[in-house]
């Protein structure tokens, strides 16, 4: 995996996107308040029922709410989104509870309301497992284990500075072959982006419908669970941030490293190591560019809090990142997201040029015109940390 260019590698890794880091810094789980925009009837002399549909309800691609991740429901106040509970196996037995989100066939895509990805067919080595479909409509995985033991921890560095954390464990951790992509060698040899929420369990054992969840046996997003024989629901919670000045809900449940999967409260899948970063849009690439910034303006009640620093400080939902393309606004989406951190300068904070930042070419003329670097000054670009975040709703 590229490794950062600086001088301690510590000081530059941090909170990917927004994070439910409920047993570490007592959050609550992330809403979508912050990015949701207010009704159009702001302003205008007669109330919200007298307004049309949005022009998204027309043509997708046009102005409004998009659900994208259509297996599930969304609760928009709760930020979470209840999808299917698949049940597959091992080889030697053992259950795999996971979810769907992504596929690069565009038929079953459609047909199952997951978001299609042509690039997750570019990921290679270690980061696709296989697996068989059963005449049950299961499936037996050929590898990949995941560990749901650990306990998640993240501690925030001072006050001042608490960015980077002090303390980082991952809550969840695969083993050397567990990546959340899976291809169905019987079937097509689709790719589908299955991750796992939890491992060797039985229904029993998982079954948290209307009980607190035991955070050892399951991933660390989940908020409910009410598992069947053969699948069941189960309830995660989603992370908000933007995609070309559109707020967006997505959802995060892996990372190829233990810092970010301790921030992002997620699973560690070291398989992820062998996607190549770097190469946003070119041929064959797998991965879309996610943009975070360490030190973006703080305060609970302020309108452009953003930033690594603001999220550890329990401010708000998370950092408010920045993803590239999404499904409906461009063409080369990918759940796999290569993470480029930013950090404001200290000219542009004395100038009072720091504010939220939204938009992919918005963050990149920053960084072309000297306002916002790589973190300590360095060069601005791939962090080599990959994050597997299926993007769920896009808002306007």
């Amino acid at each position: 995996m590229p490794q950062f260019n600086l001088p301690n590698r510590n000081q530059v890794t941090a909170a990917l996107s927004v994070v439910t880091l409920v047993a570490a810094l007592g959050l609550v789980v992330a809403q979508s308040g912050d990015t949701r925009p207010a009704p159009p009837s702001i302003g205008a002399d007669v109330p919200v029922t007298y307004f049309g549909p949005a022009p998204s309800s027309v043509q997708k691609e046009l102005v409004g709410p998009v659900q994208l991740l259509k297996s599930g429901t969304i609760d928009e106040e709760k930020g979470t989104i209840t999808l299917p509970l698949y049940r597959g196996q091992t080889k030697n037995g053992k259950n795999v509870w996971y979810v769907l989100t992504d596929t690069n066939d565009k038929g079953n895509a459609d047909a199952l309301g997951l978001n299609y990805s042509a690039k997750i067919t570019y990921a290679v080595g270690k980061a696709i497992r296989t697996a068989r479909l059963e005449n049950d409509a299961t499936l037996t995985f050929d590898n990949g284990t995941v560990d749901f033991a650990p306990t998640h921890l993240v501690k925030p560095g001072p006050k001042l500075n608490p960015f980077p954390p002090s303390e980082f464990k991952p809550g969840s951790v695969g083993d050397a072959n567990y990546t959340p992509l899976v291809k169905v060698v019987n079937a097509g040899g689709f790719v589908y982006n299955a991750p796992i929420v939890s491992f060797g369990t039985s229904a029993e054992q998982i079954n948290f419908c209307n009980k607190p969840v035991d955070y050892k046996l399951v991933h660390d997003k989940v908020l409910s669970i009410c598992p069947v024989d053969d699948g069941g629901t189960v309830t995660l919670a989603l992370t908000p941030g933007f995609s070309f000045a559109k707020p967006v809900l997505y959802l995060s449940l892996d990372a190829n490293d233990p810092l970010p999967a301790a921030m992002e409260a997620v699973t560690l899948a070291p398989g992820l190591n062998d996607v190549p970063v770097g190469r946003d849009d070119s041929a064959f690439s797998a991965v879309e560019r996610l943009f975070a910034m360490v030190n973006g303006p703080t305060g609970s009640d302020n309108p452009q809090r953003q930033g690594f620093n603001s999220a550890l400080l329990g401010e708000g939902p998370g950092p408010l990142n920045v993803l590239g393309g999404i499904p409906t606004v461009a063409t080369d989406y990918s759940p796999l997201w290569d993470l480029n951190v930013g950090e404001w300068t200290k000219t542009a904070i004395d100038k009072g040029y720091r504010s939220r930042v939204s938009e992919e070419f918005q963050i990149l003329g920053l960084v072309e015109r000297g306002w916002i670097t790589g973190p300590g000054g360095h060069p601005f670009g791939s962090t080599g940390f990959i994050v597997n975040c299926p993007i769920v709703k896009r808002f306007l």
